[in-house]
């Protein structure tokens, strides 16, 4: 039996309205999330049934809730409210692991972008 295993949500793409600057809230911007969640197995892997993880569309669901809710204005305390909520909503994620992309940060200079990430342990 599986000690544990991972399941990856890779650039989920959102647009939302988070950053310091005035301009940030007015224009808003597309944000990109992923996350890799370490799950207890519990009995899902003998029972295949979805009651037994974590239901990866629901999952985008509370990743979508948080990034299009308020305004955060460090990207940092967006990804560690996504990883608390998507950790409260199923309690078999032992390590939520969110990143957080920033495309369009204000910065005087040219990037693809700018990204966190924080590790959050249930």
């Amino acid at each position: 039996m599986a000690d544990s295993y991972i399941i990856r949500l890779v650039n989920c793409a959102f647009f939302a309205r988070h950053g310091v600057h005035d301009e940030e809230e007015f224009l808003g911007q597309r944000f990109f999330v992923d996350a890799e969640l370490e799950v207890d197995p519990g009995d899902a892997l003998q029972t295949d049934s979805i009651e037994g993880t974590v239901h990866y569309g629901v999952a985008f669901n509370v990743i979508e809730r948080i990034v299009t809710g308020k305004r955060r204005y460090l990207i940092e305390v967006l990804a560690l409210d996504i990883a608390k909520a998507l950790s409260a909503q199923f309690p078999q994620i032992r390590l939520a692991r969110i990143t957080v992309r920033k495309p369009s940060a204000a910065v005087p200079g040219i990037l693809d972008h700018v990204e966190v990430t924080v590790e959050h342990r249930a």
